[in-house]
C-alpha cells in the first residue's frame, strides 16, 4: 500500500519510470553536513584550545554541543519531516548551516564556538532523515523496495566524509588556521539551498496544511530533550556535586513516557517502538557501534598531537588509511545487504583493533599507527551500511523519518559517550596510559556489540520486501 506522504510527493512532479536521480545529489550533499563538522573537528581542538587557553575538558564541548543538539534535534525534525514533507525542512536546516558557519569562522571566545555548534547540529538534522524519506517514498512508487544503490550512496558518502574529516581537517588548520574548518560550510550550505529549492518536490496543498499542532505534541518534544540533556550534561563531565542531572533525566522519561502511550499523536510512538525489539536492538548496536568509532577518532588524534608530537596535519595524513580502508569496505559491500555478516565481522575486527592499540606507545613507528587506522576503518566501513540497511526493513514506512532520526540520535549518543570517556581518560592531557585505558572501554563496548548480535534471529530475516 502506498503512503499518504508518497501520494503527495507523486502529485506535484513528474512520476519517473524509476528512481527519480534528481533527488541523489541534495540528498547525498545535505547527508554529509553532519559527519564532515563532526570529524573535522577531531583534529582541531587541542588549536582551538590553546588559542582559547581552554583545557580539553571545556574543548571536548566543542564535540558534545553539536551531538547534544543533533540527538534532540534529528527525531525532532524527523517527525516534521513525516509530517509536512522533506523540502521545506530540509531548507530551512540547511540555511542554518550557513549561518552557524559565518559565526564560528568569526567566534571570539570559545562560549561563542560552542554555541555555532549548536546551531550547527539543530542545522544538519533534517537532511538524513529528509534523505531516508524521499528513499522510501521512491521505492513505494516505482515498486521497487530494494533501493541498496541509494542507501549506499548515502551511506558511503557520510563514511567518506567523516573518515577524510581529519585530513581535510588538517590541511586546512595547515593552511588557514582553525577557522577555516568553518568556513567550509558556506559553501556547503549554499550548494545544498540550491539543489534542494531546485530539486526537491514540494508537498500537495492538502498535506501541506495537514498537520496541526496537536499532531506535533511539543510537551513530548520538550520532555525528550530535557531527558536527553539532562542525562548527557551529567555523563559528559559525572560529578557527585552534579546529581540532579539523572535524576531530572529520570523523572522526564518517566513524564514522557506516560504522554507518549496517552496522546493519539505521539512523538515517539513508544508502542509501535516497544513491540518492535528487532528496531529497539537495531538502535542499541548503532550506540555501540559508534561509541567504539568516535572514541577511537577523537582518542586516537588527540594522542598523536600531544601523546606522539604530531602536528595536526600530520595527524590528519596518518588517519588516511583509516579513511581508505572505510570507504573501500563500504563501496564493496554496500549493494549486498548482508546485515547479519556485516554486523559479526565489524563487531570481530573492532576488538581485534582494539586490542592492537595497547601495542601503541609514544615511541611507536609511524607504519605501526597506519595499521592500527587501516584495521578500525575496517568496521567503519560495515556497521553503519548495517544499521541503515536494518532499519530500512524493520521500521514502520509511514514513520521512517522520524525512525531514521531516531537511529541518528543514537549515533550520536555513542559520540556523546565517546567524548564524555575521551575527558574521563584524557583530563589533562592526551597521554599513553590514557589512549590504553580508552583503549579498554573501546573493547568492551564492541564485545558487547558482537553479543547481542551472535543470537539476533531476526537479522537473518531481513529481506526486500515487496511494496
Amino acid at each position: 500500500m502506498i503512503s499518504k506522504p508518497t501520494q503527495a510527493l507523486r502529485a506535484t512532479r513528474p512520476a519517473p519510470t524509476g528512481f527519480d536521480r534528481r533527488l541523489i545529489a541534495p540528498m547525498v550533499l545535505g547527508s554529509v553536513l553532519n559527519p564532515i563538522n563532526s570529524s573535522m573537528i577531531a583534529v582541531a581542538l587541542v588549536p582551538i584550545g590553546i588559542a582559547f587557553g581552554a583545557p580539553p575538558s571545556e574543548t571536548v564541548w566543542l564535540v558534545s554541543a553539536l551531538y547534544l543538539a543533533t540527538a534532540v534535534g534529528q527525531p525532532v525534525i524527523g517527525r516534521l519531516v513525516d509530517m509536512y514533507g522533506p523540502r521545506r525542512l530540509y531548507l530551512i536546516g540547511t540555511a542554518l548551516v550557513g549561518i552557524a558557519g559565518v559565526m564560528g569562522a568569526l567566534a571570539p571566545s570559545l562560549g561563542v564556538l560552542i554555541a555555532a555548534r549548536v546551531l550547527l547540529g539543530f542545522g544538519t538534522s533534517a537532511a538524513y532523515p529528509a534523505a531516508m524519506q524521499l528513499t522510501r517514498s521512491e521505492a513505494e512508487r516505482t515498486g521497487e523496495d530494494s533501493p541498496a544503490g541509494v542507501l549506499t550512496a548515502l551511506a558511503v558518502s557520510a563514511q567518506t566524509v567523516s573518515v577524510i574529516g581529519p585530513t581535510l581537517g588538517g590541511f586546512l588548520i595547515g593552511v588557514g588556521g582553525w577557522r577555516a574548518i568553518f568556513t567550509v560550510n558556506v559553501p556547503l550550505s549554499v550548494a545544498c539551498l540550491v539543489l534542494g529549492a531546485l530539486r526537491l518536490p514540494r508537498m500537495s496543498k492538502d498535506k501541506d496544511t495537514a498537520g496541526t499542532r496537536r499532531d506535533v505534541d511539543p510537551p513530548g518534544m520538550l520532555l525528550f530533550a530535557v531527558m536527553l540533556v539532562s542525562l548527557m550534561m551529567f555523563l559528559t563531565a559525572p560529578k557527585l556535586s552534579e546529581w540532579h542531572l539523572p535524576l531530572l533525566s529520570a523523572a522526564a522519561a518517566v513524564a514522557f513516557a506516560r504522554r507518549e502511550l496517552r496522546v493519539p499523536e505521539p512523538f515517539v510512538d513508544l508502542r509501535v517502538l516497544g513491540g518492535n525489539l528487532p528496531l529497539v536492538t537495531t538502535y542499541i548496536r548503532q550506540f555501540l557501534g559508534y561509541t567504539t568509532s568516535y572514541a577511537f577518532l577523537y582518542g586516537f588524534t588527540q594522542w598523536l598531537e600531544e601523546g606522539r608530537g604530531l602536528h595536526a596535519s600530520a595527524a590528519g595524513l596518518v588517519l588516511l588509511p583509516l579513511s581508505v580502508t572505510a570507504l573501500g569496505v563500504s563501496t564493496l559491500t554496500g549493494r549486498r545487504e548482508a546485515v547479519r555478516a556485516k554486523l559479526l565481522v565489524g563487531s570481530v575486527v573492532q576488538i581485534a583493533g582494539c586490542a592492537v592499540l595497547f601495542l601503541v606507545g609514544s615511541g611507536s613507528p609511524v607504519w605501526l599507527l597506519l595499521v592500527v587506522g587501516a584495521l578500525l576503518g575496517v568496521p567503519q566501513g560495515l556497521l553503519g551500511l548495517a544499521g541503515q540497511n536494518a532499519l530500512y526493513r524493520q521500521a514502520e514506512p509511514a514513520r521512517i523519518a522520524s525512525a531514521a532520526g531516531l537511529l541518528r540520535t543514537f549515533m550520536y549518543l555513542g559520540a556523546l559517550a565517546a567524548s564524555a570517556a575521551t575527558a574521563a581518560f584524557f583530563p589533562h592531557r592526551a597521554d599513553t596510559p590514557g589512549l590504553h585505558g580508552l583503549a579498554l572501554f573501546m573493547g568492551i563496548g564492541s564485545a558487547l556489540l558482537l553479543v547481542i548480535t551472535l543470537p539476533d534471529r531476526s537479522l537473518r530475516t531481513l529481506t526486500p520486501k515487496t511494496v
